[in-house]
């Protein structure tokens, strides 16, 4: 919350779990957002998918977030991370004004359907001709 002269301003969480989320699903690398089997259901339903693997909190001035990723199969998993906090961070400060004290990821999987799908070409590619 800041105060001016006018007022305050509080920003909601779910506002901030929604501009990490989608910064996040604009880096290179990173497959998608992951969200547990009950999680993924709950927002399923109440139409939240956009903040799908976020967890965040804010307070008067600093906020905290916590990200889930699916990570693209063979990409630098620490690299893509470090941009991922990187561009969060950014995106959520200059968006809200808040600082962004920390931003943890997770990586819960690899994304292989691009590899399984270049395998099962090769595969056929091989068949008698």
């Amino acid at each position: 919350m800041t105060e001016y002269t006018g007022g305050t301003i509080r920003i909601a969480d779910d506002v901030v779990a929604i501009i990490a989320g989608l910064a996040a699903t604009k880096v290179k690398g990173i497959a998608s957002m992951s969200g547990g089997i009950t999680e993924g259901l709950a927002k399923r339903v109440s139409g939240k998918n956009m903040t799908l693997g976020v967890d965040v909190e804010v307070g008067q001035v600093e906020a905290a977030i916590d990200l889930r990723v699916i990570v693209e199969y063979g990409v630098r998993i620490h690299d893509v991370c470090r941009t991922l906090q990187q561009e969060v961070k950014e995106a959520v400060e200059n968006m809200t004004g808040l600082r962004v004290v920390e931003v943890n990821v997770k990586v819960e999987g690899v994304d292989l359907k691009d590899k399984m799908a270049v395998s099962k070409k090769e595969e056929e590619e091989q068949r008698v001709r």
